[in-house]
């Protein structure tokens, strides 16, 4: 029995048929993504359901996150691209964490750790192609790249790979995108030469891996399409399968009369005689504020409005004179794979996004930890987290 009163539920199989999905368009292995605590889904599960179903290695922002996977018992390749100069970089050479590093300074930094530990780091040098972000700046490249040869020749670190991040990757035919490939290219012929030659060299995000497998190189590094969303919807779904579904019951229903208002600040008034179905989840589960009056929840085949404002805990759906035919216990989902429930489409993590302005990325990583996560096989056997 759950004592949450908001379930997010992971459908782990989905998450294995979309790394196939991306390994086939791709044509090459695949790094899955899970930073952000598998963008709302549950890093540890996410990353064992996609290495079972054959991804190369898992990839994380920070050394936390991945030192997280490691001590939850994830075993694959592991690395991390993004750091604060005091970040814990002996842990992370410790724990055998594939490190991407953006200057000489980061270098050094692991170059520090793995002599005091007495043994090699793995090291990703990561390189600014035009994104203007992390990655070793143009001005520093030479810099960079004789640090990486000494410490190669020395045995302080082995050089695991090369990659970038991609501007225009939603935009396929970008031109920019062959400009960052070619430069990313330059950057690992010249550590080549100087003796540094990377096992693999990866730049394709999600959009890039699903559309443009010139781009690919030695594998991909897909988030948002790993989870069951197109990068580009404007292109169609790619097959995938949305992973996430948001669900919970019918906390309470009531009958108000015509003119009652409803939720903070009364921004909506009954029209008639109505029933009103309270639903146990807010904005500090990750249902935004901003889309008070302009989602609908699923329940029993059937779509109801949300009426008034969505508060933190709660917000209240417009079940219609009759009730609607529901009742206190009913499932309802917020969002979810289109094509789940009977009836009236389920609405989805791309409808919300597309009402607020912004993209499903942000809706599936909002969603925080106070919603109890369920895993699931193909809506088979259940494990509660």
């Amino acid at each position: 029995m759950t004592t949450a009163n908001l379930i997010a539920t992971v459908d782990l199989d989905a998450v294995a048929h979309n790394v196939g999905v991306l390994r086939e368009r791709s044509g090459v292995g695949v790094i899955a993504v899970v930073k952000a605590d598998g963008y709302g889904h549950g890093a540890v599960p996410v990353a064992s359901a996609a290495l079972a179903a054959g991804a190369s290695a898992i990839g994380t922002a920070g050394i936390r996150e991945a030192r997280d996977l490691r001590a939850g018992g994830i075993d694959g390749h592991l690395m991390a691209w993004l750091h604060r100069p005091d970040a814990d970089f002996t842990g992370a050479v410790a724990d055998r964490i594939d490190i991407g590093i953006s200057s000489p300074r980061q270098l050094d930094s692991v170059v520090a750790a793995a002599r005091d530990l007495g043994t090699t780091a793995t090291v990703t040098v990561k390189v600014d192609t035009g994104l203007a972000r992390s990655g070793v700046a143009y001005e520093e490249w030479d810099a960079a790249a004789s640090a990486v040869a000494r410490a190669v020749a020395e045995g302080s670190i082995e050089l695991s790979g090369v990659m970038c991040h991609l501007v225009f990757g939603d935009d396929p035919g970008n031109p920019f995108n062959d400009v960052q490939a070619a430069r990313l290219d330059a950057a690992v012929a010249d550590l080549t030469a100087r003796g540094a030659a990377p096992r693999v060299v990866h730049m394709a995000n999600s959009p890039a891996a699903l559309t443009r497998p010139d781009l690919a190189r030695d594998l991909v590094r897909p988030g948002i399409a790993l989870y069951g969303y197109s990068p580009i919807p404007s292109m169609g779904d790619f097959g995938l399968i949305p992973a996430m579904t948001l669900e919970t019951q019918i906390a309470l229903i009531k009958r108000v009369p015509a003119g009652q208002g409803v939720s903070y600040g009364h921004t909506w008034h009954a029209p008639t005689d109505t029933v009103l179905g309270v639903i146990p989840a807010g904005y500090a589960d990750g249902v935004p504020r901003g889309l008070s009056g302009d989602l609908s929840v699923h329940v029993n085949g059937r779509l109801f409005p949300n009426v008034g404002r969505i508060c933190m805990d709660q917000f209240v759906v417009d079940l219609g004179s009759d009730g609607g035919g529901v009742s206190e216990g009913d499932r309802a989902v917020l969002f979810g794979p289109a094509s789940a429930g009977s009836g009236e489409r389920v609405p989805t993590a791309t409808d919300w996004a597309d009402r607020l302005g912004t993209i499903d990325y942000e809706i599936v990583s909002r969603i925080g930890s106070r919603p109890e996560r369920r895993y699931v096989r193909g809506r088979g056997q259940t494990q509660e987290h």
